[in-house]
């Protein structure tokens, strides 16, 4: 018996509906949201969406990640983008709703510690250029594995991988941004780099906020080390 229709319609009964559409829509650029962000983009309250995502779940077009004390919710996979964007097509999506960020915010998202390594945009984008040049790659078990370049790329920034020990996560770890919804570097290597980026006056750390600032030395660094600028960076992080 052929069951491809019955997958079809369940598959559109649950994306018809238009709270579950605006939450799919809202994580179609990739990234991992928390269910009150997703309740605040479909416009419902948080117990109908806890409804909405359990459904999303069963019927596989989400999938969930759990980091400490919060679940983060993305798409199942880049087929169920790739079916968003196909029906986008027929009908232009209206604008995700977003909350304002402060000032405060703002400075938060672009650059932070967490707990004692670098995240935000900046966090992220560093994190992506170093597996854009191989330095390292994600592995199973929410890790990042040290390539023999990247081994090498640390040493000449300073860094002794060697006397590094790694911890039973491992010497790199993959860190679920709250902001960005995408990993940046966490972990022993993560902390010897942000001490490393501390160190050179490429960052500088406030002392009364987690907040991050990038000096103008920082800036030439990073863009000579890895490519990486404030504009590639917001633009990178797609900032509205």
């Amino acid at each position: 018996m052929n069951t491809l229709p019955n997958h079809v319609s369940s598959t559109a009964f649950l994306i018809a509906d238009p709270a579950r559409a605006a939450m799919l829509i809202a994580l179609a650029d990739g990234r991992a949201l928390p269910a009150g962000e997703l309740a605040y983009a479909a416009g419902v309250t948080a117990q109908t969406a806890s409804s909405h995502l359990a459904k999303l779940l069963v019927g596989g077009l989400l999938s969930v990640e759990t980091e400490g004390r919060h679940r983060y919710y993305r798409l199942a996979g880049a087929e169920v983008a790739q079916a968003l964007e196909h029906l986008a097509m027929l009908r232009p999506t209206e604008t995700v709703r977003r909350k304002p960020l402060s000032q405060e915010g703002l400075n938060l998202r672009f650059a932070r510690c967490c707990y004692d390594h670098l995240a935000g945009q900046l966090g992220v984008a560093v994190t992506q250029a170093l597996q854009d040049r191989q330095y390292i790659a994600p592995t199973a078990g929410k890790q990042f594995l040290l390539t023999p370049s990247g081994h090498e790329w640390f040493g000449l920034m300073g860094i002794d991988v060697s006397g590094i020990k790694p911890t039973r996560y491992g010497l790199a770890r993959q860190c679920l941004d709250w902001t960005e919804r995408k990993h940046h570097l966490a972990g022993p290597l993560g902390v010897q780099f942000m001490i490393m980026l501390c160190s050179k006056g490429w960052l500088q750390r406030s002392k009364s906020s987690r907040v991050i600032q990038v000096t103008s030395f920082g800036w030439s660094g990073f863009k000579q080390h890895l490519g990486v600028d404030q504009e590639s960076v917001i633009l990178k992080s797609g900032e509205r």
